[in-house]
């Protein structure tokens, strides 16, 4: 919608960019707050509850929780370029009791960032940008999912390690 909007402005000046990205960072924010908020009132629960079922017992929770609370904000912040990782992203900062404050300033910047960079590249790039943004999604989706991957070999190697640094840092919040 983000890039249809702007390459209408762009193309006949009916709309400015100006307003097609100040929607577009308003709708991300409110829509990252309302994640958050499902996330911060039953995603814990459900986690706890279901987790088992995708491996995820008491301690990888609590490792979940710790890089939340250490890494939370690039968590939030780059999730807003990946299309799947932008839906979850909200959700698990909540439910991972990610300061709210934090999570609201680095869900802005990233919404406003990223409405930036489509909005302002369709606008800009006009009838090209189509051409380059299924690619460039793909590229930005294969590389969340290299990540991803390097992410699991890293948690395999040093999962001991993290759940005693998250069991630290979690009992001192207690």
């Amino acid at each position: 919608m983000l890039v249809s909007a702007a390459l209408y402005a762009g193309s006949t000046h009916g709309l400015s960019l100006a307003s097609v990205v100040l929607v577009a960072t308003t709708a991300t924010m409110v829509g990252g707050f309302l994640g958050y908020l499902i996330g911060r009132s039953v995603g814990f629960r459900l986690l706890k509850r279901y987790g088992r079922y995708m491996g995820l017992d008491e301690r990888r929770l609590k490792v979940g929780q710790y890089l939340f609370l250490r890494h939370g904000g690039k968590i939030v912040f780059f999730a807003r370029f990946v299309a799947l990782l932008r839906i979850l992203a909200a959700m698990l900062a909540g439910a991972n009791r990610m300061s709210w404050a934090r999570f609201m300033v680095m869900n802005a910047l990233g919404g406003m960032c990223w409405s930036l960079l489509f909005g302002g590249g369709a606008y800009l790039f006009g009838e090209e940008i189509k051409r380059v943004a299924g690619p460039a999604s793909l590229l930005l989706f294969v590389m969340a999912a290299c990540l991803v991957a390097v992410g699991i070999v890293f948690f395999r190697r040093h999962e001991r390690e993290l759940e005693r640094r998250a069991e630290m840092a979690i009992s001192d919040r207690q």
